[in-house]
């Protein structure tokens, strides 16, 4: 019986979330395909450049974004520039890819299939665009997604904006995609949104998308089983 373990971490600054991915990868990297790992979470301000990002997409200087309290990373995962911060659900799927599975583009087209699932849910209709990675309703991007693999164990994952501010997308090309503006599920539903509802909304989705038999909630890394954790 295949269980997605859910850690909900609250809000937690980038390398500290990273430390914790890194460790439940090495582990999963000596295990059989089986049980996976999802971390949802919030960070703290924080700007990450992927692999294929560059200096060119920060619109903002190193001391602008110091002032304004917001850290600057440069992360292994694949993509260009994005944001993070409060208001933003984060999801770090950690999990080893069984062989009918591994192919990166499935990958991201599974997790681009999971969040459009759970913006249905609130009656919102996300799609894809041809070309990019995420999700968009209309012409406007509300969930960036930029993974990585150690011997096709995935790590990194997706941001849903649920109720971010939008204006620090200013300081960046979000994505590297200069024509496209950024939405947030509470500016669509001109309301604010019930987060632990678009949480669950994720993670049936995602136990759907993915095949697993069930989802079980653990209060923190802690309480991963010991061939996890």
């Amino acid at each position: 019986m295949a269980i997605c373990h859910v850690v909900r971490l609250g809000r937690i600054a980038y390398p500290e979330a990273l430390e914790l991915q890194l460790g439940i990868v090495g582990r999963l990297k000596a295990a059989e395909p089986g049980d996976a790992v999802l971390l949802l979470l919030e960070h703290e301000p924080v700007i990450t450049i992927g692999r294929s990002g560059g200096a060119d997409h920060l619109l903002a200087s190193r001391d602008e974004l110091a002032c304004r309290g917001i850290a600057l990373v440069d992360s292994g995962r694949g993509g260009d520039v994005t944001y993070h911060g409060p208001g933003q659900l984060v999801g770090y799927p950690l999990l080893r890819l069984p062989e009918h599975r591994r192919d990166v583009h499935r990958y991201l087209r599974d997790l681009e299939a999971v969040l459009i699932a759970a913006l249905a849910r609130f009656g919102i209709q996300g799609r894809r665009v041809a070309g990019y990675t995420g999700v968009w309703v209309g012409e406007e991007k509300v969930a960036a997604i930029g993974v990585a693999f150690s011997r096709w164990v995935a790590y990194h994952g997706f941001a849903l904006n649920v109720a971010t501010d939008l204006a620090a997308f200013d300081l960046i090309v979000p994505c590297g995609i200069a024509d496209k503006p950024v939405t947030s599920l509470e500016r669509l539903l001109g309301r604010a949104a019930p987060w632990r509802e678009v949480e669950a909304a994720v993670v049936e989705a995602f136990v759907h998308t993915f095949g697993f038999d069930a989802a079980h909630p653990c209060r923190s890394v802690d309480d991963l089983p010991p061939t996890l954790r």
